[in-house]
């Protein structure tokens, strides 16, 4: 009985040895047969024989595994599939990895033989299929070489003009055929380089030319994007395009259609973090010569009427457009002869672009008009940051206005079309204006004094039906209207022993409603920097936002000149009361803090990523940090709030808003912001938990180190462990102080770019994952508390009380 039981064992252990392939690999003694499988060694990927939809076919592929659906990154054998049940996969006597079809002979094969006495062939951790020679250790093929419709994490698209190589992605044919299909994914020789989706000889789509870190045509893919791509380019005539996204789970994917789409496996379910086809100003050259789309219409560049009316009439833009007033510009560069330029904004730059300079890299924007002035074959320049000056001599193809984003493209143009044949028109028009203006002064001065005596009423009682006509129900559902006399009660006339305390817009009061509920109001003084956007902005952004890290909004009440916002009421105040009181903050230890930093990181998560609005703050500091009685941290204050569309976004203000020492670099000099900006403020904020230190009044030793500036020699010198505060230092996890340390110098990196997003800042927090090692920041010096405006920054772009200092 014993010899029959190690028999049945024996052999269980024989059958499962030799129905998957997750261990050594492809050998000739070890040939991968149907219903086999070889896993890689992290149990992500898997390789074997699949029939795509249940069809007859076989065919040999790569994909992920324990995922249903399954989704297929690599196909060996598209173009030859299998039927017999006999194939198998093997490497043969001269070390090529070979396809059998049963007795039917060989149906794929890597190539050529092999100088190799033997070879395997292993599935490595990231999905690429490499054979192996097994005395030198070299790779002697793999699959990141051979890539079908998808690109994994460092596979690479490239071309070499020597050798007349290329390695393009192909579109499968249909769900059940993974034969090459109709669209080829590419990258261009051109400098900067570009990528094209081509269907057959023809341009499909295009991204725009590559800006170090981004595609100047594709909007998301912004300034502050922290790319996963890298593209590379050299004087021999090659280069390539490699994806370098860190999660397995991720790829690129030319679709069927003939888009590209950057899927990320999210929990249970795939999310599309990029479409290349969302519109129909996607597809190439869709207005023709010289047209600009718009979504979802095409439209003629300025100084251009449609080719052929009666088609453009009718839809049909791919005739494009042609000058109205042909260019002459034979005579002198100045004067009033001279032709002009007409800045677009916001666009996808056109194709066939050239540098202004290969050799001498143009740096400001109007160098690079001089040169496009100076030339006449010269149609239309764009600085773009990141590249430089380019020139176009061609006709402008493929040109698209994006809502936010894009490039500023500018036109050549006859001096006529800015305005110079209208100029008589102009003077009459502006000569009955004039009249009309004198007439309507005499008859207003009539009313004058009606006007005065009526002017205070109609002004309070508009200005009260405006606040209360902007909130329309459907914005704002739930939201109650509090009457005045309410909260005066509730707050007890705004007593001084009810303040909480005072913000940039005005003070804060604790209340208590009839019902016993208490609540926090918040009156806007009238002298405060927020008006009626602002508080608009509030009410309907948070009163949609709901989220355990975010404060609660319970009403508003408006009358008068009054505006007031209530709020749940928070036991525990703000961050800072504990932070920077030196009896308080022993009351949050180490514990604590780090669970308030995971807490304003989830926050902050839900605003970028999660919530249905999609909400960058722009005003993240210490003093917005609400504690609940369980020392739960709570964002709030919205009134700088914006919402924007998708995963990434940039834009740009005027109207800097903020409070300094929190703002970012790029967002204080010229007003672009973006989720990197609030990532900076999180930096800094973290800089302040770890060590109880206000950023605004720090300094160091007889050079007067900054906070940000400590951070980084203590990193440097002692791992960050010196930054911590000093009287709860007993209550630490060395080992997590240093962590914390490294992920603020990571957030206040000068680049964009080099800071984490707002899914990997929560995922450096909570995991023991390997984090990047920051740079050296840009350290920033601050004006006395006293002299900079702590209650908030209002200007139009010019900041003097911040002074960046390089390394």
């Amino acid at each position: 009985m014993a010899k029959k039981r190690i028999v049945f064992f024996a052999s269980l252990l024989f059958f499962a040895i030799f129905s998957s392939f997750s261990f050594a690999g492809i050998t000739i003694q070890n040939p991968l047969s149907t219903g086999q499988t070889l896993i890689s060694s992290n149990g992500v990927y898997e390789l074997g024989f699949f029939s795509p939809n249940n069809s007859q076919n076989q065919y040999v592929g790569i994909w992920y595994k324990g995922i249903i659906p399954q989704v297929v990154v690599w196909v060996a054998n598209r173009k030859n599939p299998v039927t017999d049940s006999m194939a198998h996969l093997a490497i043969n006597s001269n070390g090529s990895l070979v396809l059998f079809n049963g007795k039917k002979g060989v149906v794929w094969s890597t190539g050529e033989a092999y100088e190799s006495k033997g070879s395997r062939a292993e599935l490595l951790d990231t999905g690429n299929l490499i054979v192996i020679d097994n005395f030198s250790g070299r790779t002697l093929w793999e699959s990141f070489e051979h890539l079908t419709d998808s690109m994994l994490t460092f596979s690479s698209m490239m071309y070499n003009l020597a050798t007349g190589e290329k390695r393009v992605l192909t579109s499968w044919r249909s769900y059940n055929d993974p034969s090459p299909g109709d669209f080829v994914l590419e990258i261009t020789p051109q400098v900067p380089s570009q990528v094209y989706t081509m269907r057959g000889s023809r341009r499909y789509w295009r991204s725009g030319p590559w800006a170090k870190t981004r595609f100047a045509g594709i909007p998301s893919m912004d300034a502050t994007y922290g790319s996963p791509f890298s593209l590379q380019q050299d004087a021999n005539g090659s280069g390539s395009y490699t994806y370098l996204e860190t999660r397995l789970r991720s790829r690129i994917m030319l679709t069927l259609e003939g888009s590209v789409r950057v899927y990320w496996r999210s929990g249970s379910e795939w999310e599309i973090k990029y479409d290349a086809l969302l519109n129909s100003c996607d597809i190439y050259g869709v207005c023709g010569p010289f047209g600009l789309c718009v979504p979802p219409k095409c439209r003629c560049l300025k100084g251009f009427v449609p080719k052929y009316s009666e088609e453009w009439e009718r839809g049909n833009w791919t005739g494009g457009c042609m000058r109205s007033t042909e260019l002459n510009c034979q005579g002198s560069s100045t004067g009033k002869d001279a032709n002009v330029f007409h800045p677009i904004a916001n666009v996808k730059p056109p194709d066939n672009h050239q540098l202004a300079s290969s050799e001498n890299p143009i740096l400001f924007a109007e160098d690079c008009h001089q040169i496009c002035l100076r030339n006449c074959s010269c149609l239309a320049f764009s600085f773009i940051n990141g590249i430089g000056c380019l020139v176009w001599s061609q006709e402008l193809l493929d040109v698209v206005q994006f809502p936010a984003g894009g490039e500023l493209l500018s036109i050549r143009l006859a001096p006529s079309e800015q305005g110079g044949k209208n100029q008589k028109k102009t003077i009459v028009a502006s000569v009955i204006s004039l009249s009309l203006f004198i007439l309507s002064i005499s008859a207003g001065f009539c009313f004058w004094r009606y006007r005065v005596k009526h002017k205070a009423t109609i002004l309070k009682n508009a200005s009260q039906d405006a606040w209360r006509n902007d909130l329309e129900p459907q914005d704002v559902k739930g939201l109650n209207f509090f009457a005045m006399n309410v909260i005066q009660t509730a707050t007890n006339n705004f007593s001084l022993s009810n303040k909480l305390g005072q913000g940039g817009f005005g003070s804060v009061y604790k209340g208590m409603l009839q019902d016993g509920k208490e609540i926090a109001v918040k009156r806007l003084s009238s002298s405060s920097g927020q008006g009626r956007e602002e508080f608009m902005n509030e009410i309907v952004l948070i009163s949609k936002l709901q989220h355990k890290n975010l404060v609660r909004i319970l009403g508003c009440c408006i009358e008068g000149e009054e505006r007031l916002l209530i709020y749940e009421f928070v036991l525990n105040r703000s961050l800072d009361t504990f932070l920077f009181d030196s009896r308080k903050k022993l009351e949050i230890d180490w514990p604590k803090r780090f669970s308030i930093i995971k807490g304003i990181a989830r926050g902050l998560l839900y605003l970028h990523r999660d919530s249905c609005l999609k909400v960058i703050h722009r005003d993240l500091k210490v003093s917005n940090i609400l504690l609940d009685e369980k020392m739960n941290p709570k964002i709030s204050d919205f009134g700088l709030a914006r919402m924007y569309q998708g995963t990434e976004y940039q834009d740009n203000t005027r109207r800097v808003v903020g409070t300094l020492g929190y703002m970012s670099p790029e967002y204080a000099w010229s007003g672009m912001f973006s989720e990197k900006s609030d990532i900076y403020s999180f930096g800094v904020l973290l800089m302040e938990i770890i060590s109880g230190e206000k950023i605004s009044r720090f300094s160091y030793g007889e050079e007067g180190k900054t906070l940000i500036a400590y951070a980084w020699k203590s990193w440097c010198e002692r791992g960050g462990i010196d930054l911590l505060d000093k009287d709860i230092a007993d209550s630490c996890q060395p080992l997590e102080v240093q962590r914390c340390v490294q992920i603020g110098l990571n957030c206040v990196q000068h680049q964009p770019a080099d800071r984490p997003n707002t899914l990997e800042l929560l995922s450096m927090l909570t995991t023991t994952s390997n984090l990047p090692s920051p740079k050296e920041p840009t350290f920033v010096v601050h004006a006395r508390e006293e002299e900079s405006l702590s209650k908030g920054l209002i200007t139009d772009n010019e900041i003097s009380q911040t002074v960046i200092l390089g390394r």
